[in-house]
């Protein structure tokens, strides 16, 4: 019922296509845990990776230390969006489709975790650098 934002089209069809596999658990209280959550329902976290190994200059540079994700506007609305994560960052920014910092593409680190805005079908990538 309603428009396909208020029927949950989206959600439903990634549901649908990428079902949750069930784990068993090596105890029966383990504590929830999430790796990233977003706070509205109009942005979708599509990628997950580790960051690529190559430099600016094509020279191999060790990367382990930081992921990239990528989400996307799929409502086709204007929204600012919290991304948040359990993993320890140290620093995050913007970065473009071959995972290069953004020029002033540094974000402040908040303990809602880190505001992204959002245009319609906007396409975002943000690089993490974790903490050793």
């Amino acid at each position: 019922a309603g428009s396909f934002q208020e029927a949950g089209v989206i959600q439903h069809a990634y549901e649908l296509n990428f079902p949750l596999h069930v784990v068993p658990a090596s105890c029966a209280q383990c504590p929830a845990w999430s790796a990233f959550s977003v706070s509205s329902p109009a942005v979708v976290l599509e990628a997950v990776k580790q960051a690529s190994p190559w430099g600016k200059a094509g020279q191999a540079e060790d990367r382990s230390d930081a992921l990239v994700v990528r989400l996307y506007e799929a409502h086709g609305s204007t929204v600012d969006a919290w991304l948040q994560t359990s993993f320890p960052v140290q620093e995050a920014m913007l970065c473009d489709l071959l995972e290069q910092p953004a020029a002033q593409g540094r974000l402040p680190l908040e303990p809602q975790g880190v505001r992204l805005s959002f245009t319609p079908f906007r396409v975002l990538s943000v690089l993490l650098v974790l903490r050793h």
